[in-house]
Parts: structure tokens; C-alpha cells; sequence
């Protein structure tokens, strides 16, 4: 009898831990047992790619899949038409096919009716990238997921298993191309060891519609090839980059481009020689022109000369408009500063208007509470979307959260960030609650029980933390060093002025708030109209951007009667019982999580709830040392002191 109990036990434990999930399965969770009947007119890599993804996961009446040079949509369009009888799937290229086998595979998982459909699809943005911050020694500048994916020195004899995964991945979200590397670049990067490296993931991820690029250093001429100089107009360095680019394409016939950080923080670039961004970004693109190639110029270039930090984009980029090639693209952050929990929109995409311009948006979660705090960004990009027209870009960029980490994110959450990003790059008119059902419905289950809570809590998750961290329009008062937990009394000596919190804040007895108003810095002045005139008048700006802007009064009346000094304490204390809630939510999902993902999570918000409380009790005792004003009663007071804080609380 023991011996049968015993036999039932280990028989349920097998059971258990076969039906455990660890995330690595990301939202393509599909019940790959089937035997669907599928048939294509097509044999490439590509399309037969498609066909077995649809053989093994379909469940429905039998597919064709067809090659038609009539298909209006595009290279990567599709279309998909039904009967009762059966699908009929057609596009113009392989790789339509298989952007429209996942999306039938997508309608099927968040169980769409698909009984006579006519659906169509194009994507938005030719160009949908992710760029990894990866180094050569396997670290990851932001990453908190782990180590890089990319194996350099296994490779290019032992390929990891992932690398084919992260491709499908990739391809089911309509993400088509990826940056292997960190913008901080080695010049090792394009050394003829690692190019054949490269080239083994090049061959791995073309299938699947993905095409390679890589960050440069802009004087690899000098380090690795010796000329005497990094001059974007010296014969010598013009001649190596053309030896290069002919190198690389002999290896990767379809490379995609380079990458380039120049003249930002330390990184060396044309200005180092008195030349501009146009000549250091042009010699570089008539180098791959004649093999398709683009250049991706970034115009994260703040630390060069004095004066507000977010006006120096617009200052160094809008008097060279008109001057770059057709194959450079200037890659704008979607804000003027650094990928903050919340910025107005980055002023030069008004100030451009003869150039091509990008979006760079960041999917890691550095300012955001990394892979520990539950932050859904696509309402901060849909924020964006609101300001700035998609259709004012050529393409889209995303800093990868993606590391070596069995979830492959760090938080099962931060998952959904990465497919959003695809999913917005595909079709920027997406509603976040839309983004986040199919997410939710692929990456769980499509349990109404289940939906509707963790759906409440992603979609409140964002201002959740601009709230606990900087409500108002406060900004860039993280510790400086890791961007983790808040130091708005940061003043280091050791640190340049634009890196210090207090440099943002600009807190006295008096008021709060940098002053970028037409009596300030001016910022406001490059803004297109209306926008100039809204964040002038402080009594028009937006609440939300108002300590962005203007250097407010602690008594200033906000438009709901309190001071602003009350309405930032009610703000942190709403952002700490915005957390509490999120972690009753998720206990109520329980019974339709599986125990492994559901503890992660659990661990996960209990974490990011210490870390909230931490926020506003350090910035509502600090900011307090200058409003000397009393927290409201009806919040609950802080127990830690503003010395213990500052000393180690909130490390």
C-alpha cells in the first residue's frame, strides 16, 4: 500500500513539474501537437518556416499558403481570407507568409472568430529594430536580464539553441532587424574574427526576416586599422571604411548598416576633428551605399558644450538639416533627456524637416525600476504617438531588454514590453488595451477571471510609477550610478553637473523645478505651435509636465485646489497604494497562474512595493527640508528618517 502512494506521488510530482512554466516560452505558447493540413506553392526557408509553424500549431479547417506577385501589400504585407472550408493565406514574399502565419496563429490563441475573415496587413515602419546595449565580454550596459544572449567565444562552431528562438520570436511580433551591440562600441566589434561570428547569426536569423547591424566606434579607423587619424574627411580613413564595408557584405550580403553614438558622453566622433555630424555620418554612408546599407546617426549628443541639456539636440542637429545622405537616419530618443518615466516629446522632430528621422525607444527598463518593477511602456509610447505622428519617421527603434535569463526578461512581465514594442512598430494606431489583452490571453490564458485583473493592472502600472517616482514633471532624480531607488539629494562632486539630481530639480526654499520657460532656458522656444505656447504659460503647461518646465511656488494653487506641495505628496502616496493594489490583484489571479510564475511575480511586486515606499519617503522628507510644509494627515506619514534614508535605506 505504501509502495502504491509512493508510486502516486512521484507520478503527480512528474505531473506537476511537466506542466510548470519558467517564461521561457514567452507568449508563443501553442499546443504544437497538432497536424494541421497545410500547403504552400512556395519551397524557400522562409515559407516552409511558415508551413510548419502552421502544421503543428493550427487547429482549424486546412490552410494554402501562396506566393502572389499581385498582392498589393508590400514585400512583408499579407492577406487572409475564409470559408467555411478553408484559409487561404497569400502574400507577395516569403516572409509575408510567415508574418501572416503567426498572425492566424495569433487570432487562434486569443480565440478570435476566424469564420469568413478578410484581413490585410501592411506593416507601418519598413525598419522595426531592436538594439541590444550588448558587450563583447557578455555584459549588458541595462540589461537586467541576465548575460548577452550572443556567445562570442563559442562561436561560430557551437551555436546556442536560443539564438533560433529569439529569431521566431522576433518574426512573430513583425520585428525585422536587430544592433548586436552596445552604442558605447568596441572597435574589436568589426574585426574579422568576430565579422565571422556575426555572420553565423546573420545566417540563423535571415529566415525569419531579420536582418544584422552593428554599433560602431567612429574611430575604429584609427584603433584597429591603424590610419593616423579618425578624420571623417582624410583619404586614408575614407579608403579603410570602404575596405570594410566591402568586407562585411562579402561575409553578409543583406547587413543592414551601422550604428552610430558620436561625440556623447566620451565617445569619440567628427567632432574631435572640427568636423560635424553630417560629415562623420555621410562618409559612412556613401561606404555601404552601393550595397543597400543605412546609417543610424544617434542624436543623443548632450555633454558637448554648457547650457540645458535638453535643448543640445536641437541646437547641434537642426542647422545641419538637409545635409545628410538619403541612406542616414538620425535616431531620436522619444524624449529630450534620457528615457525617464515620463518627458514631453524629443523637440527635434519639429526642428527637422529635410532629414529622415527614427524613433529610439528604450524596452529596457533602466529608469523604470529594471527587471524588478511590474511597468507595462506601452501607454508611454502610445503617449508619444500622441504628440509625435508616426508617420513624421521612417522607422522605429527599441533598446532590447532581452538576456540569457530563462525568461529571457527578468520579470515574466517585462515580457510584455518587448512584444509591445513589435506590435507598435507593426501598427502604431494599436490601443494599449489591445496590445495587452492579446498579450495577457497568449502569455496565461484567455480566462476572463484572469483577464480582466492583470489587464487593470498593467494598464495602471506606468503612471503607478511616475506617481511613487517623479509625479509633476520631476525628472532625473535616480542615483546617479545604477538609476535604481531615488537620490533627489544627489550633488556629487565627482560627477559632471548634468548627472546630478539637484542639477533637475532645482529645489530651494522658494519653489521646485527646472525653468524652461521663455524666462528660463527657453527650451519651450523648439517646440512647433501650440506646443511652444502651452509649456510657456504655467497656466496652461500640463500638470503633468509642470516641474519640467517651470520653477513652481510650494504654495502654487494646482487646478484642483491643493498646493503643489500637497498635490506632490498625494501624488507619491497615490503611486505607493497603486502597488498594493496591483499585488491584490495578482493574488486573486492565483488560481489560474501556474505556482512557478505566479510566486515570480509575487516576489517581484512585493520588491517593487518596499521600493515605492522608499520613493515617496525620500522625496516627500527630502523636498520637505525646502516647502517646510506638513505632510497631509490623511496620508500615511513616513517611519524611516530622511538621514537613514540617505544613508543607506534605499540602496
Amino acid at each position: 500500500m505504501k509502495r502504491k502512494y509512493l508510486s502516486i506521488i512521484i507520478f503527480l510530482l512528474f505531473v506537476i513539474q511537466i506542466s510548470a512554466e519558467d517564461g521561457s516560452k514567452l507568449w508563443l505558447r501553442n499546443d504544437t501537437s497538432n497536424h494541421a493540413s497545410v500547403t504552400c506553392n512556395n519551397k524557400s526557408q522562409t515559407a516552409t518556416i511558415a508551413v510548419d509553424e502552421l502544421q503543428k500549431a493550427w487547429k482549424g479547417v486546412p490552410i494554402t499558403l501562396t506566393i502572389r506577385e499581385d498582392c498589393s501589400k508590400g514585400e512583408e504585407g499579407f492577406c487572409i481570407s475564409s470559408n467555411s472550408k478553408d484559409i487561404t493565406l497569400s502574400a507577395k514574399s516569403p516572409i509575408g507568409l510567415l508574418y501572416g502565419a503567426f498572425d492566424l496563429l495569433r487570432r487562434q490563441a486569443t480565440n478570435e472568430n476566424l469564420n469568413n475573415i478578410d484581413i490585410s496587413e501592411t506593416p507601418f515602419y519598413s525598419l522595426r529594430i531592436l538594439d541590444h546595449w550588448d558587450n563583447l565580454d557578455g555584459s549588458i550596459e541595462r540589461g537586467y536580464a541576465g548575460k548577452s544572449l550572443w556567445k562570442w567565444k563559442d562561436l561560430p562552431s557551437n551555436i546556442s539553441d536560443r539564438y533560433k528562438e529569439y529569431a521566431r520570436a522576433n518574426a512573430s511580433i513583425g520585428i525585422n532587424a536587430t544592433v548586436l551591440n552596445n552604442v558605447n562600441a568596441s572597435p574589436k566589434m568589426l574585426s574579422s574574427k568576430n565579422l565571422e561570428r556575426i555572420k553565423v547569426l546573420a545566417d540563423i536569423f535571415r529566415p525569419y526576416g531579420i536582418r544584422v547591424f552593428l554599433s560602431i566606434n567612429f574611430a575604429s579607423s584609427k584603433v584597429i586599422g591603424h590610419t593616423k587619424t579618425a578624420d571623417p574627411l582624410n583619404p586614408d580613413v575614407i579608403a579603410w571604411w570602404n575596405e570594410k564595408a566591402k568586407e562585411v557584405y562579402s561575409l553578409i550580403p543583406d547587413f543592414g548598416g551601422f550604428l552610430v553614438k558620436a561625440n556623447s558622453e566620451g565617445q569619440p566622433g567628427p567632432g574631435d576633428y572640427n568636423r560635424s555630424h553630417a560629415d562623420g555620418a555621410n562618409m559612412l554612408a556613401d561606404a555601404i551605399k552601393p550595397y543597400g546599407g543605412i546609417i543610424m546617426w544617434r542624436a543623443f549628443v548632450y555633454g558637448n558644450h554648457d547650457g540645458d541639456r535638453v535643448k543640445q539636440a536641437v541646437e547641434e542637429f537642426k542647422p545641419l538639416d538637409g545635409q545628410f545622405r538619403d541612406n542616414v537616419i538620425i535616431q531620436i530618443k522619444n524624449g529630450p533627456l534620457d528615457f525617464q518615466p515620463r518627458e514631453p516629446y524629443n523637440p527635434l522632430f519639429d526642428n527637422l524637416h529635410k532629414t529622415k528621422m527614427m524613433a529610439e525607444f528604450q524596452i529596457t527598463q533602466e529608469y523604470l525600476g529594471q527587471s524588478t518593477h511590474l511597468v507595462f511602456l506601452s501607454p508611454m509610447w502610445k503617449e508619444f504617438f500622441d504628440e509625435v505622428s508616426p508617420s513624421s519617421m521612417k522607422a522605429v527603434a527599441g533598446v532590447a531588454n532581452i538576456g540569457n535569463d530563462t525568461n529571457w526578461c527578468g520579470h515574466d512581465f517585462a515580457q510584455a514590453n518587448w512584444y509591445a514594442f513589435g506590435r507598435l512598430a507593426w501598427n502604431p494606431s494599436m490601443t494599449s488595451e489591445q496590445i495587452a489583452d492579446e498579450w495577457i490571453r497568449q502569455t496565461f490564458s484567455n480566462n476572463e477571471d484572469l483577464i480582466k485583473p492583470v489587464k487593470d493592472i498593467m494598464m495602471s502600472s506606468r503612471e503607478a510609477t511616475v506617481d511613487y517616482m517623479m509625479p509633476l514633471g520631476l525628472h532625473h532624480i535616480f542615483k546617479a550610478d545604477h538609476h535604481y531607488g531615488p537620490e533627489p539629494w544627489g550633488n556629487q562632486k565627482n560627477f559632471p553637473e548634468m548627472w546630478k539630481p539637484v542639477y533637475y530639480h532645482k529645489a530651494d526654499h522658494a519653489a521646485v523645478g527646472y525653468d524652461r520657460s521663455s524666462t528660463g532656458s527657453n527650451a519651450v522656444a523648439q517646440y512647433r505651435h501650440p506646443y511652444d505656447s502651452i509649456y510657456d504659460n504655467i497656466k496652461t503647461c500640463p500638470e503633468q509636465y509642470l516641474l519640467w518646465f517651470h520653477h513652481v511656488p510650494w504654495n502654487y494653487k494646482m487646478k484642483d485646489g491643493q498646493t503643489l506641495w500637497n498635490e506632490m505628496c498625494y501624488k507619491y502616496d497615490n503611486g505607493v497604494k497603486e502597488v498594493y493594489l496591483f499585488l491584490s490583484l495578482w493574488n486573486s489571479v492565483q488560481p489560474y497562474v501556474d505556482a512557478d510564475r505566479f510566486a515570480a511575480v509575487e516576489n517581484k511586486l512585493q520588491q517593487q512595493l518596499e521600493n515605492a515606499i522608499c520613493w515617496k519617503e525620500s522625496c516627500l522628507l527630502y523636498f520637505q527640508t525646502f516647502s517646510n510644509m506638513p505632510i497631509p494627515s490623511d496620508i500615511k506619514q513616513p517611519k524611516h528618517s530622511l538621514n537613514k534614508l540617505m544613508n543607506g535605506k534605499n540602496k
